[in-house]
């Protein structure tokens, strides 16, 4: 065995270092750590190493510019948002009439119908009304101003009740789908909601992705100083993505992956010195 062999406490790390002082056995001790530095980084950018990032983007990406209206925008009702919608006429007087309430009438009917994909809603009487891209109280006026021709002083209740995003707090089974409880839940809501950024995760790398017409639009937030509060207060929408870029832990998975063949080169090798004494 070499003079300078290191006293390796891990016995997962054996193979490697057994590998590195057989085949270089005349390079001095600094040498051979280079190497094996070298050949970490050179892993480090092989999909075996990394088979669980997901959502990758190129080096040179254009991530979407986070601004000021993102924070301040409220929800806009999307294509495959399910509403729940209640009328009344009369400025909703119904709505507040004591005796109707207590006679259990004061709730009034609701219907429940699914934004299509070309953002119109079926409604009553309207038949489809084109509510996409509007907050919700922008439809319930939209509404309200329509059936102005059928009730005296319609009023509308509008409630999205299918409002949900994904959340991937940077490890790998804990990744979960998160209600969105009022129209301006945000960022850090959605975060703390499913259990906040994992040990693994990197809070400077956080994406969300957002799909705008048919196409994702990514943003890439910094949480991991105290600058990153304004883009952690951006108002979600429905079916956002909240990524957070896990930590790849790229020795550990190197020494896995390659640990049994260097196991059976050093153990052929060990028996090929063994025979030549």
């Amino acid at each position: 065995m070499p003079e300078h062999y290191p006293n390796i406490s891990n016995p997962a790390l054996f193979p490697v270092f057994s590998y590195l002082w057989v085949f270089n056995d005349r390079m001095n001790i600094g040498k051979k750590i280079l190497l094996f530095g070298l050949l970490l980084i050179a892993f480090s950018s092989c999909r075996i190493l990394r088979p669980s990032i997901m959502l990758k983007t190129p080096k040179n990406y254009d991530f979407a510019k986070i601004t000021d209206s993102l924070t301040k925008e409220n929800y806009r009702v999307t294509a495959t948002d399910a509403v729940l919608i209640r009328l009344f006429s009369n400025d909703g007087f119904k709505l507040i009439d004591i005796s109707s309430t207590a006679n259990g009438s004061g709730t009034g009917p609701s219907i429940e119908e699914t934004v299509d994909s070309d953002g119109m809603l079926k409604v009553p009487l309207l038949g489809k009304v084109k509510v996409a891209g509007l907050t919700v109280r922008e439809a319930q006026a939209l509404l309200e101003k329509e059936y102005e021709t059928y009730y005296r002083k319609p009023f509308v209740q509008m409630k999205i009740v299918n409002k949900r995003v994904i959340v991937f707090p940077g490890m790998a089974g804990t990744a979960r789908v998160v209600p969105i409880a009022n129209n301006n839940t945000t960022v850090f809501e959605a975060l703390a909601a499913a259990g906040g950024i994992q040990e693994d995760g990197k809070a400077y790398r956080v994406k969300l992705i957002r799909t705008i017409d048919n196409k994702p639009v990514v943003y890439l937030i910094d949480l991991s100083t105290i600058d990153g509060i304004a883009a952690g207060n951006i108002t979600l929408l429905a079916n956002d993505v909240i990524y957070v870029e896990p930590r790849p832990r790229i020795a550990t998975r190197l020494i896995q992956e390659i640990a049994p063949y260097l196991t059976l080169v050093t153990t052929t090798l060990t028996l090929v010195l063994f025979l030549k004494r």
